[in-house]
Protein backbone atom coordinates (compact mmCIF):
# COMPACT_ATOMS: atom_id res chain seq x y z
CA UNK A 1 0.00 0.00 0.00
CA UNK A 2 2.88 2.37 0.50
CA UNK A 3 4.09 1.48 -3.15
CA UNK A 4 1.19 2.30 -3.98
CA UNK A 5 0.98 5.67 -2.35
CA UNK A 6 4.27 6.75 -3.22
CA UNK A 7 4.11 6.39 -7.51
CA UNK A 8 0.56 8.53 -6.59
CA UNK A 9 2.85 11.25 -5.25
CA UNK A 10 5.65 11.05 -8.09
CA UNK A 11 5.06 13.53 -10.72
CA UNK A 12 4.62 12.88 -14.17
CA UNK A 13 7.77 12.80 -17.00
CA UNK A 14 5.74 16.23 -18.44
CA UNK A 15 5.85 17.54 -14.63
CA UNK A 16 9.41 16.87 -14.04
CA UNK A 17 10.65 18.01 -17.60
CA UNK A 18 8.53 20.89 -16.91
CA UNK A 19 10.48 21.56 -13.94
CA UNK A 20 13.77 21.29 -15.21
CA UNK A 21 13.48 23.57 -18.12
CA UNK A 22 11.67 26.06 -16.02
CA UNK A 23 15.17 25.43 -13.70
CA UNK A 24 16.97 26.23 -16.54
CA UNK A 25 15.64 29.38 -17.14
CA UNK A 26 15.44 30.65 -13.60
CA UNK A 27 19.05 29.33 -13.24
CA UNK A 28 19.70 31.62 -16.77
CA UNK A 29 19.12 34.84 -14.47
CA UNK A 30 20.92 33.75 -11.94
CA UNK A 31 24.07 33.42 -14.35
CA UNK A 32 23.47 36.72 -15.85
CA UNK A 33 22.85 38.76 -12.60
CA UNK A 34 26.17 37.43 -11.58
CA UNK A 35 27.74 38.28 -14.97
CA UNK A 36 27.06 41.46 -14.09
CA UNK A 37 30.84 41.74 -12.53
CA UNK A 38 32.52 41.36 -16.56
CA UNK A 39 35.53 39.21 -15.48
CA UNK A 40 32.95 36.65 -13.36
CA UNK A 41 31.05 35.33 -16.39
CA UNK A 42 33.12 32.01 -15.75
CA UNK A 43 32.18 31.68 -12.43
CA UNK A 44 28.94 32.05 -12.67
CA UNK A 45 28.47 29.80 -16.02
CA UNK A 46 30.04 27.08 -13.75
CA UNK A 47 27.86 27.94 -10.50
CA UNK A 48 24.65 27.72 -13.28
CA UNK A 49 25.81 24.20 -14.11
CA UNK A 50 26.51 23.04 -10.82
CA UNK A 51 23.11 24.15 -9.57
CA UNK A 52 21.47 22.06 -12.52
CA UNK A 53 23.77 19.22 -11.90
CA UNK A 54 22.24 18.97 -8.77
CA UNK A 55 18.61 19.65 -9.62
CA UNK A 56 18.63 16.63 -12.14
CA UNK A 57 19.88 14.53 -9.94
CA UNK A 58 17.55 15.31 -7.56
CA UNK A 59 19.83 16.71 -4.77
CA UNK A 60 18.65 19.62 -2.86
CA UNK A 61 19.80 23.29 -3.56
CA UNK A 62 18.34 27.05 -4.60
CA UNK A 63 19.77 30.79 -4.09
CA UNK A 64 22.33 29.84 -1.64
CA UNK A 65 24.00 27.12 -3.09
CA UNK A 66 24.54 28.98 -6.05
CA UNK A 67 25.97 31.99 -4.66
CA UNK A 68 28.66 29.92 -2.03
CA UNK A 69 29.80 27.99 -5.36
CA UNK A 70 29.92 31.63 -7.53
CA UNK A 71 32.01 32.86 -4.49
CA UNK A 72 34.35 29.56 -4.49
CA UNK A 73 34.27 29.48 -8.51
CA UNK A 74 35.37 33.26 -8.81
CA UNK A 75 38.35 32.40 -6.67
CA UNK A 76 39.96 31.33 -9.86
CA UNK A 77 37.09 32.38 -12.55
CA UNK A 78 38.04 36.30 -12.24
CA UNK A 79 41.45 35.71 -14.39
CA UNK A 80 39.65 33.15 -16.50
CA UNK A 81 36.87 35.83 -17.39
CA UNK A 82 40.11 38.10 -17.67
CA UNK A 83 41.57 35.98 -20.52
CA UNK A 84 38.63 35.57 -22.58
CA UNK A 85 38.33 39.43 -22.73
CA UNK A 86 41.90 39.66 -23.51
CA UNK A 87 40.75 37.19 -26.59
CA UNK A 88 38.41 38.79 -27.76
CA UNK A 89 40.37 42.16 -27.74
CA UNK A 90 42.82 40.21 -30.01
CA UNK A 91 40.11 38.84 -32.75
CA UNK A 92 38.94 42.45 -32.63
CA UNK A 93 42.43 43.66 -33.49
CA UNK A 94 42.45 40.46 -36.26
CA UNK A 95 38.67 41.77 -37.78
CA UNK A 96 39.96 45.33 -38.19
CA UNK A 97 43.19 43.90 -39.80
CA UNK A 98 40.32 42.35 -42.02
CA UNK A 99 38.40 45.55 -42.55
CA UNK A 100 41.47 47.50 -43.15
CA UNK A 101 42.29 45.08 -46.25
CA UNK A 102 45.79 44.07 -44.61
CA UNK A 103 47.51 41.14 -46.81
CA UNK A 104 46.34 38.04 -45.07
CA UNK A 105 43.88 39.26 -43.30
CA UNK A 106 41.07 37.25 -44.24
CA UNK A 107 43.28 34.19 -43.08
CA UNK A 108 43.88 35.70 -39.75
CA UNK A 109 40.63 37.11 -38.86
CA UNK A 110 38.59 33.72 -39.61
CA UNK A 111 41.46 31.67 -37.48
CA UNK A 112 41.32 34.27 -34.76
CA UNK A 113 37.13 34.03 -34.69
CA UNK A 114 37.70 30.05 -34.97
CA UNK A 115 40.02 30.36 -32.27
CA UNK A 116 37.98 32.40 -30.11
CA UNK A 117 35.09 29.98 -30.59
CA UNK A 118 36.97 26.87 -30.13
CA UNK A 119 38.28 28.84 -26.35
CA UNK A 120 34.85 29.81 -25.65
CA UNK A 121 33.57 26.19 -26.04
CA UNK A 122 36.30 24.99 -24.03
CA UNK A 123 35.25 27.30 -21.17
CA UNK A 124 31.97 26.01 -21.14
CA UNK A 125 32.85 22.40 -21.27
CA UNK A 126 35.36 23.37 -17.93
CA UNK A 127 32.82 25.37 -16.39
CA UNK A 128 29.77 22.17 -16.99
CA UNK A 129 32.05 20.17 -14.74
CA UNK A 130 33.55 22.68 -12.11
CA UNK A 131 33.77 21.43 -8.67
CA UNK A 132 34.63 23.77 -5.98
CA UNK A 133 38.07 21.54 -5.46
CA UNK A 134 39.19 21.66 -8.95
CA UNK A 135 41.47 24.10 -10.59
CA UNK A 136 40.49 26.41 -13.68
CA UNK A 137 43.70 25.46 -15.10
CA UNK A 138 43.03 21.55 -14.76
CA UNK A 139 39.77 22.14 -16.17
CA UNK A 140 40.23 23.84 -18.70
CA UNK A 141 43.44 21.60 -20.00
CA UNK A 142 40.78 18.86 -20.07
CA UNK A 143 38.05 20.93 -21.59
CA UNK A 144 40.20 21.36 -24.43
CA UNK A 145 40.66 18.07 -25.35
CA UNK A 146 37.55 17.29 -25.10
CA UNK A 147 36.47 19.76 -27.40
CA UNK A 148 38.36 18.14 -30.34
CA UNK A 149 37.90 14.88 -29.42
CA UNK A 150 33.43 15.33 -29.23
CA UNK A 151 33.51 17.98 -32.11
CA UNK A 152 29.34 16.84 -32.04
CA UNK A 153 28.71 18.04 -28.27
CA UNK A 154 30.82 21.11 -29.38
CA UNK A 155 29.07 21.57 -32.08
CA UNK A 156 25.61 22.15 -29.85
CA UNK A 157 27.30 24.07 -27.64
CA UNK A 158 28.54 26.37 -30.40
CA UNK A 159 24.69 26.28 -31.83
CA UNK A 160 23.32 27.04 -28.16
CA UNK A 161 25.78 30.20 -27.87
CA UNK A 162 24.39 31.34 -31.21
CA UNK A 163 20.83 31.17 -30.06
CA UNK A 164 21.17 33.01 -27.29
CA UNK A 165 23.33 35.74 -29.39
CA UNK A 166 20.22 35.54 -31.48
CA UNK A 167 17.60 36.11 -28.94
CA UNK A 168 19.58 38.73 -27.66
CA UNK A 169 19.44 40.74 -31.25
CA UNK A 170 15.49 39.96 -31.50
CA UNK A 171 14.17 40.51 -28.06
CA UNK A 172 17.29 41.28 -25.59
CA UNK A 173 15.39 40.25 -22.56
CA UNK A 174 14.92 36.40 -23.87
CA UNK A 175 18.86 36.06 -23.77
CA UNK A 176 18.76 36.39 -20.08
CA UNK A 177 16.80 33.12 -19.08
CA UNK A 178 18.21 31.01 -22.27
CA UNK A 179 21.89 31.43 -20.64
CA UNK A 180 20.37 28.71 -18.53
CA UNK A 181 19.55 26.92 -21.20
CA UNK A 182 22.90 26.75 -22.26
CA UNK A 183 24.42 25.56 -19.37
CA UNK A 184 22.03 22.76 -19.15
CA UNK A 185 23.60 21.66 -22.89
CA UNK A 186 27.01 21.88 -21.71
CA UNK A 187 26.11 19.92 -18.07
CA UNK A 188 24.27 17.64 -20.83
CA UNK A 189 27.67 17.41 -23.21
CA UNK A 190 29.70 17.00 -20.67
CA UNK A 191 27.46 13.79 -19.23
CA UNK A 192 27.57 12.48 -23.25
CA UNK A 193 30.89 12.55 -23.21
CA UNK A 194 31.52 10.77 -19.55
CA UNK A 195 29.30 8.20 -20.56
CA UNK A 196 30.87 7.14 -24.06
Amino acid sequence: MAEVRAKARRESVFAERFAVFAECLLTGVWIAVASLGVVTYPAAFAAGARHLRRRTTHQGGGWREFARDFRTAARGGWAVGLAGWGAAALVWVDVQAVRAGLPGGPLAGAMGLFALLGAAVAGMRAAAVWAPDATWRTLLAAAGRRTVLDPAGSFLLVGGTVLVACSALFIAPLAVPALGAVAAAAVAVEERYRQR
